[in-house]
């Protein structure tokens, strides 16, 4: 029996690459339940008026843009993606923090194609309009020989800015809901002993 247990050992650390599957079903139901809160944190928005629908919605001035419009499109990108790596990894039944995080950001990265299709059909208003950075402009927008507003330069410079932090927020808040699902304390320290037992039982 000690021989065997010296060989497993011999051939972990000879084969120092592990492998880590990744629980698609986990992840598909993460990245809806992230859409669900992320739609409804853009409806609750749009409904107390603290998010506006249409053209009004473009940030020409970061200095129109109101309190209640950052806090609603920065606590509604962070928290729907907590939401999703949670609930992610939990499916997937994960109790170490790393593979956990890496669901949780497969989440993301899954999310972000549906968002872009959610702003090409014009529909990203409901999650805040802070998605809005995601829609191109396409050519028949806009009709030949027509006078051409000098702020949309600076509405899609200011878009693209706010829909990047609002993707890194989200990121953000995926990588911590997986590590919350995992129940790992969020402490260095912890891995370091957590390592050094593991090695101790290799041994």
């Amino acid at each position: 029996m000690q021989t065997v247990r010296e060989d497993v050992a011999t051939e972990r650390r000879a084969d120092p690459w592990v492998r880590w599957p990744v629980y698609w079903s986990g992840i598909w139901v993460g990245m809806l339940a992230a859409l669900a809160v992320a739609l409804l944190f853009g409806l609750a928005a749009i409904a107390v008026g603290a998010h506006e629908m249409g053209a009004t919605q473009q940030i020409t001035r970061w200095s129109t843009v109101g309190i209640g419009a950052l806090v609603f499109s920065v606590v509604g990108a962070f928290v729907s993606f907590v939401v999703g790596g949670w609930v992610a990894a939990k499916i997937a039944g994960l109790v170490r923090a790393e593979p956990a995080i890496l669901h949780g950001a497969i989440v993301w990265a899954l999310a972000v194609p549906f968002l872009v299709g959610i702003a090409a059909l014009g529909a990203s208003s409901y999650f805040g309009g802070w998605y809005g950075g995601l829609a191109g402009t396409p050519a028949w927008v806009v009709p030949p020989n027509t006078a051409v507003d000098p702020n949309v330069a600076t509405a899609a410079r200011n878009g693209a800015l706010a829909t990047f932090t609002t993707l890194l927020i989200g990121l953000m808040g995926s990588v911590i809901g997986g590590w919350l699902a995992s129940g790992e304390p969020m402490t260095f320290h912890h891995y370091v002993e957590r390592d050094r037992a593991v090695a101790h039982e290799t041994r």
